[in-house]
């Protein structure tokens, strides 16, 4: 893969390694990573956020599918931009190809990646959905349909309420496995050349065995996200490509090895 999104820079990728546990602190050092490969090349990241913002307007006018196709093609525009952040670790200019980049490269193990992650979540809705229906079916439908008996609609409404908030936690709860799973696929299969299953695989247990820095890192993230809410939510121009790339820093402390890079 000798071109110039070539993820090491040299002609070769940086082989993954088995991942490692960091200590806690780095959850909010990787903030400040993705603030380091952020500030050198504002104006194009700024134009890739608008980029993505378009199409996923132009993928809402398209319904279900176009959804659908948003979800499977997200690991194939995030291999692209952790192509951008490697380039910007290397002191490499970031360009809005970089956004396409898994278009042209590895762009079938992404995808097979966004089918799993799409299949698998369908497949949490519709069993969370299931679930809240032979739970609380009865009481649902006779809300939904005005059958019941007006001395029990409190009942029923309270059933219903019930009914939504257990059924977001255990959607909530179903699908973190499924988010650890993905948070690095799209950098394990475009820098490390995993295939979809390895690195998906892979992805969970550097997750799992980081728990703690995580949950550093979501701490920070939440305060942040709330300062880029306030001002009409324009910081999240600024806050999503530090996301991004904050992503990035994570994958390069857990998964590679800094001596063979």
């Amino acid at each position: 893969m000798a071109n110039e999104f070539t993820p090491a820079g040299s002609g070769a990728a940086v082989a993954p390694r088995e991942p490692r546990v960091v200590d806690a602190g780095r959850g909010a050092s990787w903030w400040s990573e993705g603030w380091r490969l952020f500030t050198p090349d504002v104006g194009v990241w700024l134009l890739i956020m608008l980029i993505l913002i378009a199409v996923h307007i132009c993928g809402a006018f398209i319904p279900v599918v176009g959804s659908l196709a948003l979800q499977i093609l997200f690991p194939v525009f995030s291999g692209g931009l952790m192509l951008g952040c490697r380039a910007l670790d290397r002191g490499n200019p970031l360009t809005v190809r970089h956004l396409f980049g898994g278009f042209s490269q590895r762009t079938g193990p992404l995808v097979i990646v966004g089918l799993i992650y799409t299949g698998l979540a369908i497949l949490i809705l519709l069993t969370v959905a299931g679930m809240m229906i032979a739970i609380f079916g009865v009481a649902i439908l006779g809300m939904l349909t005005g059958a019941a008996d007006p001395s029990q609609t409190g009942i029923a409404l309270g059933s219903v309420v019930v009914a939504v908030l257990l059924g977001i936690l255990f959607f909530l709860l179903l699908l973190l496995p499924l988010i650890m799973a993905i948070w690095f696929a799209p950098a394990l299969v475009m820098l490390g050349e995993l295939s979809p299953g390895a690195a998906m695989k892979a992805s969970f247990h550097g997750c799992l065995q980081n728990v703690i820095p995580f949950l550093v890192y979501g701490a920070v993230g939440i305060v942040l996200a709330v300062i880029a809410t306030i001002p009409f939510g324009l910081g999240w121009f600024v806050l999503g490509p530090v996301a991004i790339a904050s992503v990035y820093a994570s994958y390069c402390d857990i998964f590679e090895d800094k001596s063979a890079s």
